[in-house]
């Protein structure tokens, strides 16, 4: 280096071969990094920038897809809800006809029931009418007899005798039943 020491000052000159090394090393240095490491350096960027590019594509078809799914889900979720709702119609209109149709079964089965109970109601009073007529027809011939002092006629005729006159009685009891 040299020193010019005019007028007080110092200026600095480098040397030319200083500067020429130093511009070849600079130059090999560029060529370096121009040739091997910005190439890589931008293969790196690209990477990158695809992958952040994909990731964001790949990341919108997911959304796309997961919305399409949730779409599907809440159709068939409808259609579930659906479904349940006829399937509950149809199982309470199912208990409303089996509720009637016992109802009705029971209606038919105690009126056969009253009726059979009728029928023997009357068969009992039937035969109760019968039993009492033969039983007060015999105590009024016995004591008949026993009043006149001797056996009256025949059991027919007795019989015939005994049911007319309480045909008379039964027919005298209704009417005087109906005029009430």
């Amino acid at each position: 280096m040299i020193h010019a020491a005019e007028g007080g000052t110092a200026i600095l000159f480098p040397i030319w071969q200083e500067i020429l090394v130093g511009a070849i090393a600079f130059g090999l240095l560029c060529f370096v990094l121009m040739k091997f490491v910005f190439p890589m350096m931008e293969k790196t960027f690209e990477a990158r920038v695809d992958a952040i590019e994909g990731g964001i594509e790949r990341a919108e078809r997911a959304q796309e897809e997961a919305n399409q799914t949730l779409e599907e889900y809440r159709r068939k979720l409808a259609a579930a809800q659906e479904e349940a709702a006829a399937i509950r119609d149809e199982a309470r209109a199912d208990a409303v006809a089996a509720k009637e149709e016992i109802l009705v079964s029971a209606r038919e089965e105690a009126n056969r029931v009253i009726a059979a109970g009728h029928a023997q109601v009357e068969a009992s009073r039937q035969q109760l009418v019968r039993e009492l007529r033969s039983e007060v027809g015999n105590l009024a011939v016995d004591l008949a007899g026993k009043i006149i002092g001797q056996r009256l006629a025949g059991d027919a005729d007795t019989t015939a005798t005994v049911d007319q006159f309480l045909s008379q009685i039964s027919d005298e009891t209704a009417e005087t039943s109906g005029a009430r």
